[in-house]
């Protein structure tokens, strides 16, 4: 199946943004309450902030059998090792 140029153009201009997004914007952005969405190996997650160094990442991706936990508390420095493996980021407040 073909990609159309305007398909093709709006997930170059994503990967772009994409490129410009940080660690530093996503940590700021959980500690003033953003929920973060992410993918990733093809599974899609939600991850907040529950405390100070502690937060909370919740499979959203409706799976009958696999070795993931459907939630799992987690601290800063293992959301920064997962950062540079997360794709489709979005956030809500």
């Amino acid at each position: 199946m073909k990609k159309n140029l305007r398909s093709l153009l709006i997930e170059k201009e994503c990967d772009e943004k994409m490129k410009e997004y940080t660690f530093e914007r996503l940590w700021k952005e959980l500690s003033e309450g953003y929920q973060i969405y992410y993918t990733y190996m093809d599974i899609r997650y939600l991850l907040t902030k529950v405390n100070q160094n502690c937060y909370l990442k919740k499979m959203i991706t409706e799976q009958k059998k696999g070795p993931h936990p459907k939630e799992q508390i987690i601290t800063l420095k293992s959301v920064k090792e997962l950062f540079p493996f997360m794709e489709n980021i979005e956030y809500k407040i």
